[in-house]
């Protein structure tokens, strides 16, 4: 075949040329169109959490079950996110799946959204891509959440009844203080002529006109002491007294307590089982642990673990601990199950927060109608004296 030279080469060649530039003409327009995709999603206005708790375990349970049932996680994530509702967590889930997509991790883009999943939900996942084993931590975070989920659920319905026999009961009362208790000074004063009052009158009507003359100062006290309540509890000193006084609160600190040592032993079993080192798995339980004296127990065995003690003997040393706590984690030790030893310790003491819960819940009820006996009860006494009084001296 004869060689083209020249002019005539040229226009032979140019057509291959023109094909080349429009293959990386068009293969630059897709590059930047789908970069340009990227960077114009739309980012939702997120005023608080994009997810709560509740919802985090129920996407968990979710992402656990499509993983093993074999779908990848990039699928499995884009599955979710098409489905989820919160524009806000559909964002974060969306930019996870962005982060696998350009070579990162599952763990890398959880913790690129580290106000939505904590450090033990990135290092559970990151242990578990190291094992090989992403499905069964998925499984076991879901379980870990769910249950979580179940006790502070259950503790919060205990707290419930009271409250709002409480909120009913200050409503009551209040009306009664500002309304109808100042109408009997009047009527006391023009029928009794200036005979002195019974002293649980007298005081039941000084404390009416501070309520009636000073009702704003005391509506807008509530939310001063509430913030005020707040302030205090974010201090070094003020952690240290509301949680001690939480847990060692009369009847409703054991319920806490042992809400408390589930939590511990739960988040610390699950860790080891998922391959979490051990040190790295204290670290993770003291910060997630919601209480400073737990937490500063924690943080002694942390230390003993390290110089190479075990975790039994400096956990009993704390004191905060019940021993049957410490003696089966010592057995655990001993028989190299700890991690099943602890799951154990956690349903028990979740067993006992449900029993002491449905008792609180019993005892509560006629607690609080005998308190509200007894506040009715002595507006209507206080009331009444001057009756007396007053009869007597119609009869003289």
């Amino acid at each position: 075949m004869a060689k083209l030279t020249g002019p005539s080469a040229a226009v032979a060649a140019k057509p291959v040329s023109l094909a080349g530039k429009g293959a990386a003409r068009t293969a630059a327009a897709l590059s930047m169109a789908a970069a340009g995709g990227a960077k114009k999603r739309r980012r939702p206005i997120v005023i608080g959490r994009a997810i709560n708790a509740k919802g985090l375990a129920v996407f968990t349970r979710q992402l656990a079950t499509l993983v093993k049932a074999g779908m990848p996680i990039l699928r499995s994530l884009e599955v979710l996110a098409r489905q989820e509702k919160r524009p806000a967590f559909k964002a974060v889930v969306e930019n996870i799946a962005d982060t696998i997509r350009s070579g990162g991790n599952f763990s890398d883009g959880l913790a690129a959204s580290e106000k939505v999943f904590d450090r033990l939900y990135v290092n559970m996942v990151r242990a578990g891509e190291a094992g090989g084993v992403l499905d069964t931590v998925l499984e076991r975070l879901a379980v870990f959440m769910e249950k979580a989920q179940r006790i502070k659920g259950k503790v919060k319905s205990a707290m419930i009844y009271p409250v709002i026999i409480v909120c009913v009961a200050t409503a009551i009362v209040s009306v009664l203080m500002v309304f109808v208790v100042p109408t009997f000074r009047n009527i006391f004063r023009d029928m009794l002529k200036g005979q002195p009052l019974p002293a649980l009158t007298e005081d039941l009507l000084t404390v009416s006109n501070v309520l009636k003359d000073h009702y704003l100062y005391v509506v807008g006290g509530l939310p001063a002491a509430y913030v005020a309540f707040r302030v205090f509890r974010r201090t070094r000193t003020g952690a240290r007294t509301v949680d001690w006084l939480i847990i060692h609160f009369p009847v409703v600190g054991e319920l806490f307590l042992k809400a408390a040592i589930a939590r511990f032993t739960r988040t610390f079993g699950t860790l080891l089982a998922s391959g979490v080192p051990i040190l790295q798995a204290l670290v993770i339980t003291r910060d997630t642990s919601g209480n400073v004296h737990i937490a500063n127990a924690i943080n002694v065995v942390h230390d003993r673990v390290k110089e190479g003690d075990n975790v039994a003997q400096p956990l009993e040393s704390t004191h905060v601990f019940p021993g049957m706590v410490t003696s089966m984690i010592e057995v655990g030790e001993e028989t190299g199950a700890l991690p099943d030893m602890l799951t154990r310790i956690a349903d028990n003491y979740e067993e006992e927060v449900d029993t002491a819960v449905a008792g609180l819940t019993s005892i509560i009820e006629p607690v609080m109608i005998v308190f509200m006996a007894v506040v009715v009860g002595t507006i209507v006494i206080a009331l009444f004296l001057p009756m007396v009084s007053i009869i007597q001296h119609l009869q003289t």
